[in-house]
């Protein structure tokens, strides 16, 4: 199948690396051209390095070299007027606007981190989500599509709400089910338009957000230093199938078919991609 999503135009949020440029990989090969945008700074309460601008200059290159074309701005998701401003450039210059993937995120772990990550996890993952949401509503026709980047992590007790990933934990889980909660009570209102809002949960995703040294030390808290290899073991913890964690093709799959017409009477899904993290979970139903 091919063409899935030809002649439409999509806003990933953290388009840098990652997820968000495999969705920009997954869409950009399916028809659609793309506006790419990411913060492309650290964020002094999150332990890991955030994008710098040469991945955001990769993924526009990845893009290109697909014969799509993508409009590309260093905006901070947390910054509502330049996102939106970004949004409106990026919609001028490429004509018009079919496709949200609010995937921008961080994870800031560790006990000392204090309450600061977690207002920024809350910020950047939810308060974001809100912003791209807001600053592409004006521009959506009739039929289009929201997706946002959950978590099952944020639904697994004590799996980042914990003393040992602290204050910026419990910010990450409060802001994935808050994007849960939120994109069901969105595609209520959205569905006389036919607008669907989905959300795609993943469990451990093999990208930076995962493979870091802060990550290696909350899975492997008996080692000093521990190593990738050490945490790959402890990684399989959390799936109930054999495996470390999920690709961000993996993820990008389950994008692609809400993005496409394929999905065009699914919304308010929670599409859980996650190796069976949540079986035998309790995984909260989102109301009437």
């Amino acid at each position: 199948m091919s063409g899935r999503v030809a002649g439409k135009v999509a806003l990933i949020t953290g388009a840098a690396r990652g997820q968000g440029r495999s969705h920009a990989l997954a869409l950009a090969s399916e028809g659609a051209d793309v506006i790419a945008v990411d913060f492309c700074e650290n964020i002094e309460s999150n332990d890991y390095p955030l994008a710098r601008p040469e991945d955001l200059a990769a993924t526009v290159k990845v893009i290109e070299a697909l014969h799509q074309r993508v409009y590309r701005q260093i905006v901070d998701v947390r910054d509502r007027t330049g996102l939106i401003d970004a949004i409106n450039k990026g919609v001028s210059e490429l004509g018009r606007l079919d496709i949200v993937v609010a995937n921008a995120g961080i994870c800031p772990l560790g006990a000392d981190t204090g309450p600061q990550a977690f207002l920024d996890a809350v910020q950047v993952n939810f308060g974001g989500a809100v912003n791209a949401i807001e600053g592409a509503l004006p521009h959506l026709p009739d039929g289009a599509s929201i997706i946002a980047i959950g978590s099952v992590a944020g639904f697994i007790p004590g799996a980042v709400d914990n003393p040992v990933t602290g204050p910026g934990g419990a910010g990450y889980a409060w802001s994935k089910k808050s994007i849960a909660t939120f994109i069901h009570a969105l595609a209520l209102q959205l569905a006389p338009r036919l607008i669907r809002a989905n959300v795609v949960h993943p469990t451990n995703c093999n990208t930076d957000m995962l493979q870091n040294d802060m990550m290696y030390r909350i899975y492997r808290p008996d080692l000093e230093e521990p190593t990738r290899e050490d945490a790959e073991h402890a990684f399989n913890a959390l799936q109930r199938m054999p495996v470390p964690y999920v690709t961000a093709t993996d993820i990008s799959n389950a994008v692609l078919f809400l993005a496409s017409d394929e999905s065009r009477y699914v919304s308010g899904l929670q599409m859980k991609v996650d190796a069976g993290s949540l079986l035998g979970q309790p995984f909260p139903a989102m109301g009437n």
